[in-house]
């Protein structure tokens, strides 16, 4: 199927492994090996799953015109930086002063739309995320080349939140409270509440409406870039899906396993339900409770899924 207009595609990345990058990190927070969710090892961990999503990338997508992987002062080992399909972004380029050192990537995905010559249909991406079979443009860009919004169909969602807080007690995760930040600010100014969940995987932006809702809510966002680590008034990047579906340009679409898998990687009976279920992507979460076999696990499946090298590997 030919494109009718360029889709580049953007990762983010980082190599927790890196002792340099380490040595940043443990001395701007003060905690080495935290268990938190928010700013745990594995947020960090580099499993090489960027160097197989690249293979998925090419294999099951190569009509994508370039890839961006933004970074901190980073950059793979075995990337094949000579290619001109491939650009490694610093984020010095993209997030400004005060928001560096950034171990935020609430803060990150908000400078997307800053990449030098990224092309205005983009995809965007964390690591751990693959394509498992061929895709076309028309997967992410539908009817007057607007993005296909995928959320996960979950109506009670806002009410077990509510619940949670006010009956329960308990406080939301800092990622929880950004997607409620988010949903807040787009009822306020549109008064419609989308409260389905994202379905955490490879997303469709026109970098036209990233910028429109940086300039709609820049008295809301803009503070946020500088909070180093997550903070409780982070806003989620799925504001920009929410005003796309709001004004109409964007096409909400409700997934299931069968399109989009999350595996989270200490789950190892999960591996068979991906396989069963062979989705069109899926996510290898790592998380606080994750450990070094886990870890191992992923490397091996990976290897077994996407064997051959691609054009992005030296």
């Amino acid at each position: 199927m030919k494109e009718l207009f360029d889709i580049d595609l953007v990762y983010t990345w980082v190599d927790g492994n890196d002792p340099a990058w380490r040595k940043k990190h443990d001395a701007f927070t003060g905690v080495e090996n935290s268990r938190e969710d928010d700013d745990c090892r594995g947020r960090y961990a580099d499993n090489d799953e960027l160097r197989y999503s690249l293979r998925a990338a090419e294999l099951y997508a190569p009509w994508i015109r370039k890839i961006f992987i933004v970074t901190d002062n980073q950059t793979p080992v075995w990337l094949d930086t000579s290619n001109p399909r491939v650009r490694i972004v610093d984020h010095k380029e993209i997030i400004p002063k005060e928001g560096l050192p950034c171990f935020n990537s609430q803060v990150i995905e908000h400078c997307l739309s800053r990449i030098p010559d990224l092309s205005e249909h983009f995809l965007y991406a964390n690591d751990d995320m693959f394509f498992n079979r061929e895709v076309y443009p028309i997967d992410f860009f539908a009817d007057a080349g607007f993005p296909l919004v995928r959320l996960t169909r979950s109506r009670m969602r806002g009410l077990m939140i509510w619940m949670k807080e006010n009956l329960l007690r308990r406080g939301l995760s800092r990622y929880n409270m950004a997607l409620r930040n988010a949903t807040r600010l787009v009822k306020r100014s549109y008064g419609k509440y989308y409260c389905e969940k994202t379905h955490h995987n490879i997303d469709a932006y026109l970098k036209s409406d990233c910028i429109h809702v940086l300039n709609k809510f820049e008295k809301a966002i803009v503070p946020t870039l500088s909070n180093h680590l997550r903070g409780t008034d982070d806003i989620q990047r799925i504001v920009y899906s929410y005003v796309g579906l709001a004004e109409g340009r964007a096409h909400k679409v409700y997934v299931g396993k069968e399109t989009s898998f999350m595996l989270r990687i200490h789950k190892w009976d999960r591996y068979k339900s991906l396989e069963e279920k062979n989705p069109k992507f899926f996510c290898l979460n790592d998380s606080q409770y994750a450990s070094d076999a886990d870890r191992v696990k992923v490397r091996e499946f990976l290897e077994e899924r996407f064997p051959n090298k691609s054009s992005f590997e030296k």
